[in-house]
């Protein structure tokens, strides 16, 4: 397959100055894995510190696009920043849980928590955000 036959669509808007929502439409493969990882290169180059990456509109991910996100979270960890996963396709946050990643990157069911776990600087405020209030 070549990426004609699959095209990877990356679009790049900015919620605040330090943070980038990449978010994916495609197959995220060993075929498109090259471009979306010059889109989070170019993003660090420009100086974002948080990144949310919407894979609502990826149906598949092979350990390529795996390899990148995790790649892009240890970089981001050393600046610091963040990244986070939203919206994953039921098919992607099974690999995602298989795999362990979801437990290494937070995975997100909207922008709105995603933003809001950028912005709890302790494990404990980003738990309560995401179970909508209720403390653990």
């Amino acid at each position: 397959m070549s990426i004609a036959q699959n095209p990877l669509s990356v679009e790049v808007t900015l919620p605040r100055e330090d943070v980038a929502l990449i978010s994916v439409e495609g197959y995220l493969d060993v075929d498109t894995a090259t471009e979306f990882q010059h889109h989070l290169a170019n993003q660090l180059h420009h100086g974002r510190r948080h990144f949310l990456l919407d894979l609502s509109s990826v149906p598949f991910m092979d350990s390529s696009g795996m390899n990148i996100i995790l790649r892009v979270y240890q970089e981001a960890r050393d600046i610091p920043g963040s990244v986070h996963i939203i919206s994953p396709t039921p098919a992607v946050r099974r690999i995602l849980d298989l795999t362990g990643v979801s437990i290494t990157v937070p995975v997100s069911e909207s922008l709105d928590e995603a933003l809001a776990r950028v912005d709890a600087p302790e494990t404990g405020q980003v738990e309560q955000v995401a179970q909508d209030g209720r403390q653990t």
